[in-house]
């Protein structure tokens, strides 16, 4: 998992290289062209097409004869029954297309989500960073290295209950950092960005796992023996403005994509 996490994170990490300093919509844009042309490919060459066509041309001939025949119950209830049966026809043909496309397409919005649903850290504001320790016991020896940028305002904070040590660290500029929790005389290295710019951001490295790697793809895993279990920023949540409306970056990529797939089908010949 580890592998496939930094080969797609580095892929999108070029991809987005123009977009960083522009408005998030615009990376959003892009990938959703992307997204929208893969989707298109996929449809084209693992769903039977001939047979989506006639299940959508039948809909609309059913609709129809709904509409010319609407004073004969026995035809409207018969067209009635075409169209849902038609209905169920398009959507098992078009169940193949989707299985083939769901893995990649969570995958994709893991990674998205480190570039679009965090926004970067705001110079000379306080963030508390936390270690999850194995165990209930507090250890012996806990600090936080940080370079002279980033002033570590409290010593460690032992919270038995959730079993995690707590700093408070203010960024007194901007820029891109690496933090590390030494416990126990190990140290455990975290990304911590205090830019404005569209970047891949972690807010968790966890330990190593396939859902825990799934979820949180944009750092690599800790050591797999290590005592801690994660370390976490807490970074600001981000949406994107369009026309003055605040929404969730997934709804933003996820309207572009189809409609940009509508807007491709017919010049590409997909029937979807």
């Amino acid at each position: 998992m580890a592998i496939l996490n930094v080969t797609l994170g580095s892929f999108l990490d070029v991809l987005l290289l123009p977009f960083r300093d522009l408005p998030p919509i615009a990376g959003l844009a892009a990938v959703s062209l992307l997204t929208a042309l893969a989707m298109l490919v996929v449809v084209r060459f693992t769903s039977d097409q001939a047979g989506i066509a006639a299940a959508k041309q039948a809909i609309v001939a059913a609709l129809f004869e709904i509409r010319l025949f609407n004073d004969d119950l026995p035809a409207v209830f018969r067209a009635q029954f075409e169209m849902l049966r038609q209905n169920a026809i398009y959507l098992r043909l078009s169940l193949v297309p989707m299985l083939w496309m769901i893995v990649p397409i969570a995958l994709v919005l893991t990674h998205l989500e480190g570039h679009y649903g965090y926004a970067g850290l705001t110079p000379g504001q306080p963030v508390l960073v936390k270690a999850a320790v194995s165990g209930s016991q507090a250890p012996n020896d806990a600090a936080l290295d940080a370079p002279d940028p980033v002033r570590v305002s409290t010593p460690a904070v032992w919270f038995p209950a959730a079993r995690e040590l707590v700093w408070k660290v203010t960024p007194e500029r901007a820029g891109d950092f690496i933090v590390s929790a030494r416990i126990n005389g190990v140290s455990y290295t975290k990304t911590l960005d205090a830019t404005d710019r569209v970047v891949r951001r972690s807010p968790e490295r966890v330990a190593p796992g396939l859902v825990a790697e799934f979820l949180h793809p944009s750092e690599r895993p800790l050591p797999g023996e290590a005592a801690v279990t994660s370390i976490t920023v807490a970074y600001p949540t981000r949406e994107v403005s369009i026309f003055g409306w605040q929404m969730s970056w997934i709804v933003v990529y996820f309207v572009f994509s189809m409609i940009f797939a509508f807007l491709l089908k017919k010049p590409l010949g997909v029937a979807m």
